[in-house]
């Protein structure tokens, strides 16, 4: 599989993802993995609406992901990825998926969750998994639409205080 971008948005796939980045991008469909998401028949049934024709969206399971990212049916499907929470790329990650770099790009606030930028909260348990990522040398950064600049988040974490 062809990995256009690997993106974290709390909100999945929504006009930003199927049409900014997947056309910019020249993606062909847009990949929402989250366990949630893919038990849930109304949220799958959602997302599945947001593609608006030009871009295939398809709603998988961690496990089903990588397992399609493995499939050589899909070697030359040109996706952009997106998943709810830094622990899903590092799940991903443990399965096999091969990734150069992440793209932080909206996580929403939650209850015990810290403003890191303007669309972007994180918790403990994200700077974790965050922590994880970069360990395993892949790029990390806060870029929320494609003509905006990009930040490298691991600088943005130290200095909150969050690294």
């Amino acid at each position: 599989m062809d990995i256009k971008l690997m993106r974290i948005d709390s909100r999945l796939v929504h006009g930003q993802v199927a049409n900014n980045w997947a056309g910019t991008l020249g993606a062909e469909a847009v990949l929402a993995v989250s366990d949630g998401a893919a038990s849930d028949e109304l949220r799958k049934t959602l997302l599945l609406q947001t593609g608006g024709g030009k871009i295939k969206v398809h709603v998988l399971g961690v496990e089903k992901a990588a397992r399609v990212f493995k499939n050589p049916k899909y070697a030359n499907l040109k996706a952009v990825i997106v998943v709810e929470t830094p622990a899903d790329i590092v799940r991903l990650l443990d399965l096999g998926v091969d990734v150069k770099e992440v793209n932080v790009g909206g996580m929403t606030f939650k209850q015990g969750t810290k403003q890191l930028s303007q669309a972007v909260y994180v918790s403990d348990e994200d700077v974790e998994a965050f922590k994880e990522i970069d360990k395993r040398g892949i790029t990390q950064y806060i870029q929320q639409v494609p003509s905006t600049g990009r930040s490298d988040l691991m600088p943005a974490l130290s200095s909150k205080g969050f690294a």
